[in-house]
């Protein structure tokens, strides 16, 4: 696991959530960090910008999409795996 996406991830998300880094951990989920469903947009979309992805319009659908976003270390495990298909 990259530590510089993690790190990035970690920033975006704690800022959605206004809480200090320090409180968002690999084993969190959006919902423990009190990330509603507008959050959750704001989130991909500001993480979408950071590392110049795209996340498939389907991540909110685990059965349906490769991209995971049941806890902040899927997050960080489907962003890498994005940005090692663009290199």
């Amino acid at each position: 696991m990259s530590d510089s996406v993690k790190e990035k991830i970690f920033k975006i998300i704690a800022e959605q959530a206004v809480l200090d880094v320090s409180d968002v951990g690999l084993d969190s989920t959006l919902e423990d960090l009190g990330i509603d469903s507008l959050g959750l947009v704001e989130s991909i979309f500001a993480i979408e910008e950071a590392f110049d992805i795209q996340v498939p319009f389907n991540a909110n659908n685990p059965t349906e999409s490769e991209f995971d976003i049941s806890s902040v270390a899927s997050i960080v495990k489907a962003v890498e795996g994005l940005v090692s298909e663009q290199a």
